[in-house]
Parts: structure tokens; C-alpha cells; sequence
């Protein structure tokens, strides 16, 4: 007989806790992006290569290196996604999108990129992503940081993450910064590690992001972008500075932070922490005002960021659980009839409930202890003899008898509902559009 087969490396099948935490991850950026008011869209898992190597660069790694492309039986070169800010370009240009500019976007899916896995990395992740495209104010980029930062505090791992942010300037800013950093390097080429040499003509604000020691001994003393700035990008990026102190963003300057591909300007930013080890960036983007341009379309400026949902998940916990508000015991096939009307009950009123028909009455309990159940509803014979309830708090361990209500139909409306709950579940907290209520 064969071996089972096993899981592709650089994947992962998340489970328990940890679904947990990357659900919370997702249900939060949803919210957030609707306070917002960005439009949710849905991208293709696949584009053509040429989206990808138009958009990265022919030369980056990204593309030279780790994306997963394959040929369709059309003989068409196709590539699973290694990020979402090319396809959702792309769509931008196809779909009409630019009737609706400037358009607020935000998405989340897996990614895939063939590297070597380790903590916090994987061949398949998964990403949230929030773009603004059409907007070449810089209130666009205040907005989408504002944003990025409320998600964070939103998850409550905000504390330990510090937002960095850099200008990479206007076109002409960059350019003349770049002939700066190359003629830098390049009296220093032979001492620069093999990738920063290989860089030097083709890349070199890359250099100065580089982990080798043999670079770092360099970048200290390199040209900065503030000497190289028009007055246009300064005032740019002292509106953006202005905006985040005013929305209460707290941001440090970082100037060795870059993007090296060309169509990216101004503002670049990363919120960093130390508490996942060198996988430590947990958000990152910038403004790319000229990627729409290497696809074919008009001049169109855009910002926006990515993040990965395994390492925000990561920061959340994994010790997460989702809220159960009851557990209901049911003992004899009578009382699991009863007790399917009235859990069906609870859930319309949007309590969160589950039902353990399974083992001992003492390992029912742990089950929903573990669960972190508000409370337990038992149900027996005796229960349905004398028309009462069994509810016992878990926290203090208080239990009574409340009045039970024969449950004929589930559908008697809220009224039904109401009576169910303040009669049988008398003393238990509940939550309803946003509020607490008690009955008593």
C-alpha cells in the first residue's frame, strides 16, 4: 500500500488556534476597509507572465527567481500571483475602473512564491491589500497609513510595531539621486558583496538595504535623498508628515528604506517589530505612480500597501479562541429534539452556541470549558418532566433551574425569541447590535 501523500513543502494546513487568529486577521481588515469605505474586489489566483515581469522588473529576483509560472495547454505563459498590486493594475486598465478614479481598493488571498520557507515565510501565504489608485494628492497616502495603523491597533498588536517612512522623491528627485549612489558604490565596487555589485548599474538603491555586513560598512556614508529633492517632493513629503501627525500616526524616519523599482515615488513606509525575528516587516508599500505606465496605460499615480495574514496572525496569538456564549447539554433523544429548537432559537438571535451530544455529563463540561462557554444548558428527563432548564455559569459555577418554554415551532419571530431568553436564561449576558443585555 502506498504512503499517504504528504504536504507540499513551503504550504501549510492551518488548524485550531491558529485558524483562529488568521480569521480574526481577515474579519478585522474587513471591517476596517469598510470604516474607510474601500471597495472589496476579487482577483484572479493567475495572470499572464507578462503582468508580473512587466510590472517587477525582468531582473528582480521575484520574477528571475521565485514565481511559479507554467505553460496552459494553449501554450500561453501563465503565473500563479507573487503579490496583487499587477493584477489589480492591470484590471485597473481592462475592467473601465478608471471611470470610478480615484478608486479605493482592498483585497485578500493567497500568494505564492517559490522560496525557501521558514518562520513566518511560505511558498503559498497570504495577504490583505489596500490600494488607492488615481489620487496623486498626498492625503492618499496619510489615508492609507491611517489605516494600516488603525488595523493594527484594531488586532492590539500595535505596541512593538513602528512605522517607518522614507521619500524616494519626483522622477527627477530619484534620478538624480541614483547617478549620486552609483558613483558612490562604484569607487567601492570591489569590496561590496556579489549581489550589490551585480546591482550597482541596474539597481543601486538596493544597495542600501542590504543585509550583507560587507554593504552595511558603505551605506552610512551614502548620498541621502534629502540633498537631492525639488521643492515639489519636499512639500509632498511634509504633507504626508503633516497628515500622520495630525491623524495621531506615530512614524519614524528611515532613510535607507527604498523601493527599487523606477516607477515607484515618493513615499515609501514599513511597519516593523523585533518580535518575529528577521521576518520583522508586517505591513509595507508605497506610492508607485508609474506602474501603470509599464503596463501600457496612460500616467496614473497610485500607493498602496500589502501584509502578510500569517505574521499578523502570528503577533495576534495563538491562544485566540471565538466566543461561545453557550454550550447546550442534552441528555435522551427527547431532549436533543428540544434542544435542536432551541439552539436554532439562540443562533437567530445571534448568540454563539454549540451543542455537546457526546461522552459523560463531567467530560460535556470540560468540553465546553475549554470552549470558553459563558454558560451550560443541561436537559433531561427530569428537565423536561418539570419544564425547567439547568444553567450553570462556568465562571462562578452558580447554577439553577429557570422555566423552561415549550419550543413547538422555531419560528414563532423575535417576540418568541425574547420570551425564550428572559424566562429560560434568566441572569445570562448576551450581546445584540453591538450592546449588552441581561436577563433576569
Amino acid at each position: 500500500m502506498s504512503k499517504t501523500p504528504q504536504a507540499i513543502r513551503g504550504t501549510q494546513d492551518i488548524f485550531g488556534a491558529e485558524a483562529e487568529a488568521f480569521a480574526h486577521v481577515v474579519e478585522t481588515f474587513e471591517r476596517v476597509r469598510r470604516l474607510y469605505r474601500f471597495r472589496r474586489v476579487e482577483m484572479p489566483v493567475f495572470e499572464r507572465t507578462e503582468v508580473f515581469a512587466r510590472s517587477l522588473g525582468e531582473t528582480t529576483d521575484v520574477v528571475s527567481k521565485e514565481m511559479y509560472s507554467f505553460e496552459d495547454r494553449g501554450g500561453e505563459s501563465l503565473t500563479l500571483r507573487p503579490e496583487f498590486t499587477a493584477g489589480i493594475a492591470r484590471a485597473y486598465l481592462t475592467d473601465g475602473w478608471r471611470q470610478y478614479a480615484p478608486l479605493k481598493l482592498a483585497t485578500d488571498g493567497p500568494i505564492f512564491r517559490y522560496e525557501r520557507p521558514q518562520k513566518g515565510r511560505y511558498r503559498q501565504f497570504h495577504q490583505i491589500d489596500a490600494e488607492v489608485i488615481g489620487a496623486a494628492e498626498p492625503q492618499a497616502d496619510v489615508e492609507l497609513l491611517a489605516m494600516a495603523d488603525q488595523l493594527l491597533k484594531e488586532l492590539g498588536i500595535a505596541d512593538g510595531v513602528t512605522l517607518q517612512l522614507n521619500t524616494l522623491g519626483d522622477g527627477d528627485s530619484r534620478e538624480a539621486w541614483r547617478a549620486a549612489l552609483v558613483d558612490y558604490f562604484a569607487a567601492h565596487r570591489a569590496e561590496l558583496s556579489e549581489d550589490s555589485q551585480d546591482r550597482l548599474e541596474r539597481n543601486p538603491l538596493r544597495i542600501l538595504d542590504s543585509k550583507d555586513p560587507r554593504d552595511r560598512a558603505f551605506v552610512a556614508d551614502a548620498p541621502k535623498i534629502d540633498d537631492y529633492l525639488s521643492g515639489e517632493a519636499q512639500n509632498f513629503f511634509g504633507a504626508v508628515t503633516a497628515g500622520l501627525d495630525a491623524a495621531g500616526v506615530a512614524w519614524t524616519r528611515e532613510p535607507s528604506l527604498v523601493r527599487g523599482l523606477d516607477y515607484y515615488r515618493h513615499t515609501a513606509f514599513e511597519f516593523v517589530t523585533d518580535r518575529l525575528g528577521a521576518q520583522g516587516t508586517v505591513i509595507g508599500g508605497g506610492r508607485y505612480d508609474g506602474l501603470m505606465e509599464s503596463l501600457g496605460g496612460p500616467a496614473t499615480p497610485a500607493v498602496g500597501w500589502a501584509a502578510g495574514i500569517e505574521r499578523l496572525a502570528m503577533l495576534v496569538g495563538h491562544g485566540r479562541k471565538d466566543r461561545t456564549d453557550f454550550v447546550l447539554i442534552p441528555i435522551g433523544a427527547e431532549a436533543e429534539a428540544y434542544c435542536s429548537g432551541l439552539i436554532a432559537i439562540l443562533r437567530r438571535k445571534g448568540l454563539f452556541c454549540d451543542m455537546a451530544f457526546r461522552g459523560n455529563a463531567k467530560k460535556r463540561l470540560q468540553k465546553a470549558d475549554a470552549a470558553g462557554a459563558k454558560a451550560v444548558l443541561i436537559v433531561g428527563e427530569d428537565e423536561l418532566r418539570s419544564g425547567k432548564i439547568a444553567v450553570k455559569h462556568l465562571q462562578s459555577g452558580d447554577q439553577a433551574l429557570r422555566d423552561r418554554l415549550q419550543i413547538e415551532n422555531p419560528n414563532h419571530g423575535a417576540a418568541y425569541t425574547e420570551a425564550c431568553l428572559l424566562h429560560g436564561l434568566g441572569g445570562i449576558k448576551y450581546s445584540q447590535g453591538g450592546e449588552d443585555f441581561q436577563a433576569e
